[in-house]
């Protein structure tokens, strides 16, 4: 009697923590509506400038701006989130892109803090295409770094040491973000998909999957999850970009 006790015991605890385990595989998302407004996130582009593909995400018209119906771009944010949290989970590799003046700061940040790549200064042409040259060229970025760590650049002239930190700082500012970077990534996430064509025609051309914030002028079409919202404001960046982090992060905890 007593070991069938200890039997359904057993049971029950182990219901429990599957049950735990499984509320935590959903990305509960703290972003509102009226937080997602004061960051101003639901202001587009001038209506001139739109990408008639972008008709189902726009909300209004107002003073000749497009407002983007916030409520979709919550709903997508949610998807978004649950997607890479389960993909983190799954220990699938990111790949974040935004090398305009306003998130290039935001997208090294967040891409540090979940442990993922980034781009933020200039997209190479081929970066993910021809990965293997990239990659020697990574290879030699950490040999500079190593070298720089030891000491040994300043052992040599104040000429030699001052071009070959002149070629680090240019790699690094370029490649810097993908020195842990050992394969293509699974999932690549953007900001302003119209300014990084490039890299997302070569994701496309590699089955990588691509989310990124969409503003009122981008097309949806070449986009597998869309997050309509204002790519230029600072605030807007920050608050979706850190909520897809929080997530990957959030999805790689659950997996260890």
């Amino acid at each position: 009697m007593y070991k069938l006790f200890v039997s359904i015991q057993k049971l029950i605890k182990e219901f429990k923590l599957f049950s735990l385990v499984k509320k935590k595989t959903k990305f509960m998302i703290l972003v509102t509506l009226s937080e997602l407004f004061g960051a101003g996130v639901h202001f587009g582009h001038q209506a001139s400038r739109w990408n008639p593909k972008m008709y189902p995400y726009i909300y209004t018209k107002k003073n000749g701006i497009h407002v983007i119906d916030l409520v979709k771009t919550k709903q997508l944010l949610v998807h978004a989130c649950n997607y890479v949290q389960k993909a983190a989970n799954e220990r699938k590799e990111f790949l974040f892109v935004g090398t305009k003046r306003q998130a290039a700061s935001i997208i090294a940040e967040e891409a540090t803090k979940c442990c993922s790549h980034f781009v933020n200064h200039r997209w190479l042409g081929g970066t993910l295409t021809n990965w293997s040259t990239v990659q020697s060229r990574v290879a030699y970025l950490k040999e500079l770094n190593e070298k720089e760590k030891s000491g040994e650049i300043n052992g040599l002239t104040k000429k030699e040491a001052s071009l070959i930190r002149h070629k680090r700082n240019k790699l690094d500012q370029n490649l810097g973000g993908l020195v842990t970077m050992t394969q293509i990534p699974n999932i690549a996430i953007f900001v302003d998909p119209k300014r990084e064509a490039t890299a997302i025609y070569e994701c496309k051309k590699l089955g990588i999957i691509i989310i990124s914030i969409l503003d009122t002028n981008c097309d949806p079409s070449f986009i597998d999850i869309p997050i309509p919202g204002n790519d230029d404001s600072v605030r807007s960046i920050k608050l979706i970009i850190s909520a897809l982090s929080d997530a990957i992060k959030n999805g790689k905890q659950i997996s260890s």
